[in-house]
């Protein structure tokens, strides 16, 4: 017997809804004198443009299912799409104010932008600071770029920080995540447009699957294991 294949759809998450429905009124507003008072070739050229930019958008709000099943409560998932940039031992400063292992995960404009809980346990921690906007790939874009922070202590007690940071092209971080709301896996913290940075604080004994350069996708790649 053969098997039914699933109907795909896309998805749009909804954070680009409202952008992709005003930029396509934009785009008919654009296009339609385009064709009826300019010679064809810049028309065809306009809507073209306008086309290849309405494919790019929608595609960067891409929102794809992806449903992880782990056996071990302890593991990280990953909470981004990118690629890894960091993995090592720093100081940080704006919470634990001690050593933690940093692992850090840039996101492309090319890259889901979705952002997701790496692990379950009740939120402590959610605040925005606001900052600069320079490339995401810098190391001090995790402390000078616009940013937002969430805390999550695991049901065994072990704390981990995630910091979502704005790149040079990011303008807005979206964080759904609220003091006292209980994580679960498989669901969305948050959401961060274009651009940007995904760092993990973990303790210092966790145990990590990763090393830097690797291709990562979120809610999917086994990052580490607390001990």
């Amino acid at each position: 017997m053969g098997h039914k294949k699933r109907k795909r759809r896309i998805r749009i998450h909804r954070e680009g809804r409202g952008l992709i429905a005003t930029l396509t009124l934009l785009i008919f507003i654009i296009n339609v004198p385009m064709f009826m008072y300019m010679p064809n070739w810049i028309g065809a050229i306009t809507l073209l443009l306008s086309a290849s930019l309405l494919v790019f958008v929608t595609y960067f709000f891409r929102n794809p299912t992806r449903i992880v099943e782990v056996s071990d409560d302890n593991l990280l998932i990953a909470p981004a799409d990118g690629r890894i940039v960091v993995v090592e031992p720093t100081e940080e400063h704006e919470y634990f104010h001690e050593k933690r292992l940093q692992v850090s995960i840039f996101m492309s404009p090319f890259n889901v932008h979705a952002n997701w809980y790496p692990i379950e346990g009740t939120v402590l921690v959610s605040e925005h600071q606001d900052g600069r906007h320079q490339g995401a790939w810098l190391p001090k874009s995790s402390t000078e770029n616009e940013r937002s922070l969430v805390v999550i202590e695991t049901p065994s007690k072990v704390q981990i920080a995630i910091r979502q940071i704005a790149g040079a092209m990011a303008r807005r971080i979206v964080t759904y995540a609220k003091p006292g709301h209980q994580s679960q896996r498989n669901e969305h913290f948050g959401f961060i447009k274009f651009g940007s940075r995904v760092d993990m604080y973990l303790p210092l004994d966790t145990e990590i699957f990763v090393k830097v350069g690797e291709p990562v996708i979120g809610n999917e790649t086994i990052i580490g294991r607390l001990k």
